[in-house]
């Protein structure tokens, strides 16, 4: 881990899924990468992603030229944290027991909290 990656979070929400595989890859892709670089990562997932929660959710998602959804995921909970938005959460009918061992839901005053602590960096997808 580099100095500069022991006091940096990065706060990371998605909301794409199938729907747009490209970005959707590329925020789990930068997330992976993040954690596995000693950065403290929180991967929100949103909108169409909220399926990637759930057991089985990233299976059948392929990109060419991109790391298996399931492996990037792995990667993040390995070394940070995935949190499934509240809302979105709830207008797909899914419950804390349907979410992958390690995911939580979280609504958006949690969200507000992460990314206006110090040294940390939002990004969008």
């Amino acid at each position: 881990m580099t100095d500069s990656a022991q006091n940096q979070r990065l706060v990371i929400k998605v909301t794409a899924g199938t729907d747009a595989p490209e970005r959707c890859s590329q925020a789990f892709t930068v997330a992976a990468v993040a954690a596995a670089s000693g950065v403290e990562v929180s991967l929100w997932l949103t909108g169409e992603s909220a399926w990637f929660a759930l057991p089985g959710g990233a299976a059948e998602f392929e990109l060419p030229h991109a790391a298996p959804l399931a492996d990037l995921i792995d990667a993040v909970l390995a070394g940070g944290r995935i949190t499934l938005c509240t809302q979105c959460a709830a207008r797909r009918d899914i419950e804390e027991k349907d979410l992958l061992e390690g995911v939580r839901i979280a609504g958006a005053q949690v969200l507000v909290s992460e990314i206006m602590e110090p040294g940390t960096q939002a990004l969008v997808y």
